[in-house]
């Protein structure tokens, strides 16, 4: 990991709680606002997973483990190729959202229905 600027006053929070929240973060999937307090305040882990996304360094600790994983044997690269096809449903494809898809109501004419309240009384 590349060393920091050693100016001004020391860090309240470790780098080390600091990456163990971004750790966290991706290991959990939840959103960065829900990074445990014990890792640091959830804007300064963000703030220091984009500094470090930035400047490339998550992508070459990528490619350095990924290397020494292969020079190791570690990784088999297979390739699986797939030609099935994935359809979405029509609502996803922007199919018409009237129409078809509304439930059926029975249909009722005008003249079964009564006018009033007293013709209503009248008729029971």
């Amino acid at each position: 990991m590349p060393r920091g600027k050693k100016l001004g006053r020391p860090p309240t929070w470790t780098r080390r709680q600091l990456i163990d929240g971004i750790r966290f973060r991706t290991r959990a999937g939840v959103p960065w606002r829900d990074v445990p307090e014990r890792y640091g305040p959830w804007a300064r882990v963000y703030d220091l997973f984009r500094r470090r996304q930035r400047v490339g360094t998550w992508q070459q600790i990528f490619a350095e483990l990924q290397a020494q994983a292969d020079a190791e044997k570690l990784i088999t690269w297979d390739l699986s190729i797939d030609s099935t096809v994935c359809r979405a449903h029509r609502h996803a494809a922007g199919a018409r959202k009237k129409g078809t898809c509304r439930r059926n109501r029975p249909a009722v004419s005008p003249s079964s229905r009564t006018a009033t309240a007293s013709a209503a009384r009248a008729a029971a």
